[in-house]
């Protein structure tokens, strides 16, 4: 799930909550025509909130959520997939196609935007921020544009001072404004933490909307990456900073959390996923410091050909879930590409609710899960935790079935315990039942994994997508001799 989503991609945009078809025409291209220009600048970008399907029935487009969202190329949600069967459904109950393919379809992605910036389509997405700092997709800078003193026009150049593209005219770009925060608490940033329902013509911190007048946006010509706001110039490890920033809070058991000050905090919810990829903060480009192993348990080399790719190297057996208390528990798990989170460990302290229904979450309230990131999602919304636990759902990618013997993983969004949902008619009280039955069959020869599948129905009660308050702590020492 965790690996870039879908390969035939790399121009679609994420702004809080609203889709917007991006034009660029600038022609404004000043340097030798062999080298790149915003001339060719110029295709249609669509802005979403998540990963996402494009449809198209000829007379109109559809962006489908992978939750199975149906909403218009404005943001306006308009009716309900089933992605399994291939069938999109307005909300007044008309059908509006059957036998669909969702393999086929265009797959738009979800991009990083920190703070209002302009964005451009070129030989790729680049983000541009008004202090001339350029990033891609991901959140990570990749160069910096140098305006013409009194214009809107510039030219971005690498980190390594080559040619990016010329003559940008970002007045002609569409304004995004920031859909994750680049702050150490995103409520400081944003008014609220990062949520899928928020909207893009919502205030920002400058109290414009998404579609603010370009002025309220002049660029300043910085250009030195020195002065970037990216954050992976900031990011530090929570290791590093967990002997001098903590204060201690709450016990679960003989583990005591101890939080770090100025670190961050906010609102979400947990998913789950269990898809044998190589973790992505395995990867050299994100830190390489995760483990990562075969399908026996033997660590291999960061970096190597992923399972999910038809190589050798997925995630290692010793990261499933561990119980510390009936209240106190630690796993790993993916978060939000671009915030820089690879080592960094987090307190989920579960509210008692659900993010789609209340059933067996009122079991959760006062219950603390303390993740480790050791994976990236680009599909994993801002205060999302997509928690690694066994049976959890393939997501985008499967590396599981060809390597791990096991039995079946249920659906491949939401795992063994949607497939219990659906099987029970949405009946909860029937769930734990249900899933702790289906995890002994398909883990019946494998013992550890067994568990860490149990683990959703005993510790978590079963409950999906409960909703949380995270903050920033320093790790447990079990997850880092993990990681």
């Amino acid at each position: 799930m965790k690996n870039p989503f879908f390969k035939k991609i790399a121009k679609s945009l994420i702004v809080a909550g609203m889709a917007i078809s991006v034009c660029n025409c600038g022609d404004d291209a000043t340097s030798d025509e062999m080298e790149p220009t915003a001339e060719k600048a110029n295709s249609t970008v669509y802005i979403v909130s998540e990963p996402s399907y494009l449809y198209s029935d000829g007379n109109a487009n559809y962006l489908i959520s992978i939750d199975g969202i149906v909403k218009d190329t404005l943001g306006n949600k308009v009716g309900l997939a089933d992605i399994a069967n291939g069938v999109i459904m307005a909300d007044d109950q008309t059908v509006i196609a059957v036998g669909v393919d969702f393999n086929t379809l265009l797959p738009v992605m979800p991009t990083v935007v920190k703070s209002t910036a302009w964005i451009l389509n070129a030989d790729k997405v680049y983000v541009i921020y008004t202090d001339g700092t350029v990033t891609d997709a991901s959140g990570i800078q990749v160069g910096t544009i140098q305006f013409i003193e009194g214009t809107f026009i510039g030219d971005i150049t690498g980190l390594d001072g080559a040619p990016i593209v010329n003559g940008v005219d970002v007045s002609t770009l569409q304004l995004a404004t920031a859909n994750v925060s680049d702050t150490p608490d995103d409520k400081n940033q944003n008014g609220s933490s990062p949520d899928n329902g928020s909207n893009i013509s919502s205030s920002n911190s400058n109290g414009n909307g998404g579609n603010e007048n370009i002025s309220s946006a002049t660029p300043t010509a910085k250009s030195s990456s020195s002065e970037a706001r990216s954050s992976s110039s900031q990011a530090k490890s929570s290791s590093s900073q967990a002997k001098s920033s903590s204060s201690q809070g709450s016990t679960g058991s003989s583990y005591t959390i101890k939080y770090i000050q100025g670190g961050k905090s906010g609102s979400g919810y947990a998913t789950r996923y269990w898809d044998c990829c190589e973790p992505h903060c395995a990867w050299p480009e994100h830190g390489g410091k995760a483990s990562t192993c075969d399908a026996k348990g033997n660590k291999v080399a960061g970096g190597s050909q992923s399972m999910c790719d038809g190589g050798n190297a997925g995630i290692c057996r010793n990261q499933f879930p561990i119980v510390v208390s009936e209240t106190m528990a630690f796993a790993f798990a993916a978060t939000p590409g671009g915030e820089n989170n690879c080592g960094k460990c987090f307190d989920l302290a579960f509210t008692g609710k659900g993010k789609y229904a209340t059933d067996n979450h009122t079991k959760l309230k006062g219950k603390h899960l303390i993740v480790m990131s050791s994976n990236v999602g680009y599909d994993v919304a801002g205060g999302q935790f997509d928690v690694m636990i066994p049976g959890g759902g393939f997501g985008i990618f499967d590396g599981c079935s060809q390597r791990m013997g096991w039995g079946s993983q249920g659906s491949q969004y939401g795992g063994l315990l949607d497939e219990c949902e659906k099987e029970t008619g949405y009946t909860a009280t029937k769930y734990k039942s249900c899933l702790t039955e289906k995890c002994n069959k398909s883990f019946s020869m494998d013992p550890e994994a067994k568990e860490g599948c149990l683990f959703l129905a005993n510790w978590m009660n079963a409950s999906g997508n409960p909703l949380l308050e995270y903050k920033e702590v320093e790790c447990p020492q079990e997850l880092i001799d993990r990681f």
